[in-house]
C-alpha cells in the first residue's frame, strides 16, 4: 500500500529539487508529484489529508504525493513563499511547478493532476 511520504529538507533535495546544486528548477524525481505544505494545527490541512491518502492509492505508480510540515521545515516553506496553508505544489516531470492554495475538493485535485501533471 502506497503511503503519502513526509519530506525533510534532505529528502526534498533528493526527490524533488536540489536547490544547493541548481539555481534553476530541475526536477529530481522519477514520477510527477504533489507536495502538501501543511501544519499539525491547521484544520483545513486535516480535511485534505485523507483525500491525499486516497489519491496516493488511486494513482499509485503514476505520481508521488509528499507532505512538508511548514513548522519543521521553515526553509522549504520560505523557499516557496508559503503564506497560507494548505498550499499544494503540483510538480510535473517537465516544466515549472504550479501552486494551488486551500483545502480543495478531490475532483479539483484530479483535474490538476490531469492538467498540470499530465496523468490520468
Amino acid at each position: 500500500m502506497a503511503l503519502v511520504e513526509f519530506l525533510t529538507e534532505q529528502s526534498f533535495k533528493e526527490k524533488v529539487f536540489n536547490f544547493e546544486a541548481n539555481k534553476d528548477w530541475k526536477f529530481e524525481g522519477e514520477l510527477p508529484c504533489m507536495i502538501d505544505f501543511y501544519a499539525d494545527w491547521c484544520s483545513p490541512c486535516k480535511m485534505v489529508a485523507p483525500i491525499l491518502e486516497e489519491l496516493q492509492q488511486e494513482y499509485d505508480g503514476k505520481i508521488n504525493i509528499y507532505k512538508i510540515n511548514t513548522e519543521d521545515e521553515r526553509n522549504l516553506a520560505a523557499m516557496f513563499g508559503i503564506q497560507s496553508i494548505p498550499s499544494l505544489l503540483f510538480v510535473p516531470k517537465e516544466g515549472q511547478p504550479q501552486m494551488a492554495v486551500g483545502a480543495l475538493p478531490k475532483e479539483t485535485f484530479k483535474k490538476a493532476i490531469a492538467d498540470v501533471l499530465k496523468v490520468n
